[in-house]
Order: structure tokens, then C-alpha cells, then sequence
């Protein structure tokens, strides 16, 4: 039986990437990880099968594939209570919500599209620095990180939750 190959926008090293960023940056001090708007579920099965990690997807549009755990939900900030790790690896709408979380655990956010802010026309660096601008506001520890993997939209902000 042919193995059955997966489409994704964008460079589908993402995934793995990030999965790696996470385990070489957390480690074994998280255990439950939130992948919100993960689409297909692609970095949540790699983190579940290759790290050992209980990673669900937070998705209302319901696109997982089969075996992939996950809320058929948007996700709230308020959600961030069950997790140890927020991430929102190009979460378009849920942009906010998951920076919002980080003010309860830490966060992994790569946004790529503008919905921050419907006021003003954001590009990728303007972006990052508003986000960064509301961490600093609300005294969020974070570092801009580079990830290894191809396209514009490969900044990251890892977060800590204040003290």
C-alpha cells in the first residue's frame, strides 16, 4: 500500500522545525501542548510520535487528520490554564488569542498574516514588534527567535508568563 502524502501550504519543514525547536528548548518541562489553529495536525502527530509529547490541535475548521487528537474549538486564552505550552505556528485568526495566553504560560508564536490589528496594515516585522509591544506592556518575558525553515514568516517569539 502506497504511503499517503499530505499537502500543506508553505514549506512543510515547518513542522519539523518547530517540533525540534520546542524539544530542544523545553525539553521534558512541558508535557501537554496546545497546537492552536494547527490546521491538519502535522506539527501536533510530529510531536506526539517523535517527542513523546500529549499535543491536540485547537482548530474550530476541523481539518485533523485521522489520529491526530484535537478540539474542534476556537481557541480562549483561558484555555492556556491546561497547557504547559501555547503554540501558534501561523494561527491567522487566532494571532491574538495565543499572545494573549502567554500572559498565563508560555508561548511559541510565529505569526504570518496581519490580524492583530484591523486599524493599520501590518507587514512581518511590523507585526512582531507589535506583539512584542504588548508583551513588554504586560511584562511578558519573550526572545525573537529565527527558525530554520523556508519563507518570510519564520519569526518567532518564544515567551515566558510574568513572574
Amino acid at each position: 500500500m502506497a504511503r499517503q502524502q499530505h499537502r500543506f501550504h508553505g514549506d512543510p519543514q515547518r513542522f519539523e522545525s518547530m517540533a525540534f525547536t520546542i524539544y530542544s528548548r523545553f525539553g521534558k518541562d512541558v508535557r501537554y501542548i496546545a497546537d492552536v489553529a494547527g490546521g491538519q495536525g502535522m506539527l501536533a502527530r510530529i510531536l506526539n510520535k517523535k517527542y513523546n509529547y500529549e499535543a491536540e490541535v485547537i482548530d474550530p475548521r476541523g481539518w485533523v487528520m485521522k489520529g491526530v487528537p484535537n478540539r474542534d474549538e476556537e481557541f480562549d486564552p483561558s484555555m492556556a490554564d491546561f497547557y504547559d505550552l501555547v503554540i501558534g505556528l501561523h494561527a491567522d485568526e487566532a494571532t491574538r488569542a495565543v499572545a494573549e495566553a502567554a500572559l498565563i504560560r508560555p508561548t511559541i508564536l510565529v505569526p504570518c498574516c496581519n490580524f492583530w490589528s484591523r486599524a493599520e496594515k501590518l507587514g512581518r516585522d511590523e507585526l512582531v514588534e507589535a506583539i512584542e509591544g504588548y508583551y513588554q506592556d504586560n511584562r511578558v518575558r519573550y526572545e525573537r527567535v529565527t527558525l530554520p525553515f523556508r519563507g518570510p514568516k519564520n519569526i518567532g517569539i518564544v515567551t515566558e508568563p510574568p513572574a
